[in-house]
């Protein structure tokens, strides 16, 4: 063990908490993954029980880990946006509710053209109407933080896609009450990688974690211009490091953790909502063992779409599908449509690529990888810890325990277990199969504009 001990790194993810003990170097030097349930109430609703997934469940996870005095501190991840009421206890009182769920939706807005832009206000105005007077109004991180140390804290990242309720400085009071509450029932915000409390029955600090995808990036070591990270969780998300910003229709443009460059690309619920789903529903078949050329075309919007489309009603679609399939070529149309999501994105925001880095749980599925190293006609550099949210986040709490000064210093963390080439058979027919895909894609009103040059 270093001297310098381990921190351990908490992340809250849409179907399970996962968590890592990582030492000064980035290795993990134990993990777990406490499962808890996504739940889909109705077509356009997705929501956790807080209580089991936001509380309990990162309790939990750090109780596996059995921190010791070795541990310096833990900090937490999570997804965005995410809303629950609570009581004086800091005990979930209302469902917990996600990205994309329709009580979010905008009134009179059929789209949301930015990263959760509004949903988390108007997530707040349906929880303080089904729990009115309540304690406080805490997004996923700040239960999480509660439980671990007694502190209703949250980061600046995930408090900023709160806009307008968080105007950059603090709680807008006007734009809580609006919604029918006061700055009081929100979170503490703080900044990244500082130390807001103590976890209690041990000499661990509580470090200020920081939103999922931002926690992935920090230890991927996708810096350079050209690099494209592709994150294969639930959620899809693929960002290019660009070195300066500009704006693409459909697409979103962030600051890159590096100064002065910036990321362009996306979310997409063309990742493992959608193949998950598919699990589900169609019988095992071995998808790497199908005819090049004899695989239908999914377009993959079981659940609306984000990026590039920004339609929630958009729905699933399986194309040229015939007598001859079966399961295992409807399982690789599955992947081979994620994939082609990953070749949209990058297309769209005209970057000339340099690599391909997949990081996330879904890198453990090979298919999935393979899919995407096929449908690009690029290497995939797979990422060697599957937990990189958790690993980003224990890396912040290196920081708000004093062993770290600069988040650019997680790039050394990052680390490739494999690269997975495309496979020349199947190179030409995916292409073939992804022009049909766009076709799908534009035969709804709206359709996106032509990939830049």
């Amino acid at each position: 063990m270093s001297r310098e001990g381990v921190t351990i790194g908490i992340d809250i993810g849409s179907t399970a908490v996962k968590a890592v003990a990582a030492d000064a170097d980035g290795r993990v030097t134990a993990r777990v993954r406490i499962p808890h349930q996504l739940r889909v109430p109705a077509p356009d609703r997705l929501e956790h029980d807080a209580d089991e997934a936001w509380r309990r469940g990162p309790v939990s996870a750090l109780q596996s880990l059995a921190p010791g005095p070795e541990v310096r501190a833990v900090a937490v991840s999570a997804m965005v946006p995410s809303l629950t009421a609570v009581d004086a206890e800091g005990k979930p009182l209302t469902p917990g509710l996600l990205y994309g769920d329709a009580r979010g939706r905008v009134p009179g807005e059929d789209s949301q053209p930015l990263p959760a832009l509004g949903e988390a206000a108007e997530f707040l105005r349906w929880t303080a109407a089904q729990a009115p007077g309540a304690a406080g109004y805490w997004p996923a991180p700040a239960v999480a933080n509660h439980a671990l140390a007694g502190e209703a804290v949250l980061d600046v990242a995930t408090a900023a896609t709160a806009f307008p309720l968080f105007d950059g400085t603090g709680w807008n009071a006007a734009a809580c009450a609006e919604r029918g509450a006061t700055p009081e029932q929100l979170p503490r915000v703080e900044t990244i990688g500082t130390a807001a409390g103590q976890v209690p029955g041990t000499d661990a600090v509580l470090g200020i974690g920081a939103i999922d995808a931002l926690c992935e990036q920090i230890v991927a070591g996708a810096d350079r211009d050209g690099d494209v990270l592709v994150l294969c969780g639930t959620t899809l998300i693929v960002w290019t490091t660009i070195p300066e910003a500009r704006q693409v229709p459909g697409l979103w443009t962030i600051p890159h953790t590096v100064p002065g460059k910036s990321q362009i690309g996306g979310a997409s619920n063309a990742g493992g909502l959608f193949l998950g789903w598919v699990d589900r529903v169609i019988g095992p078949g071995d998808p790497e063992a199908v005819d090049p050329l004899r695989v239908p075309v999914w377009s993959p919007y079981i659940r609306g779409e984000r990026t590039p489309f920004h339609d929630p009603d958009r729905r699933a679609v399986l194309d040229a599908l015939d007598l001859t399939h079966d399961a295992a070529s409807l399982r690789r149309a599955a992947y081979e449509a994620s994939a082609f999501v990953v070749r949209q994105i990058i297309e769209l925001g005209g970057a000339p690529v340099a690599r391909i880095l997949a990081a996330g749980g879904g890198t453990r599925v090979q298919p999935w990888m393979r899919a995407i190293a096929d449908a690009t006609g690029r290497p995939v550099e797979v990422s060697a810890v599957a937990e990189g949210a958790a690993l980003g986040a224990a890396f912040l709490g290196r920081m708000a325990a004093g062993l770290e000064t600069s988040i650019a210093d997680a790039a050394r963390w990052a680390s490739t277990e494999r690269v997975v080439e495309p496979d020349p058979a199947w190179v030409a027919p995916a292409a073939e199969r992804y022009q049909r895909f766009l076709e799908l894609g534009n035969q709804r009103s709206g359709a996106i504009p032509p990939a830049a040059n």
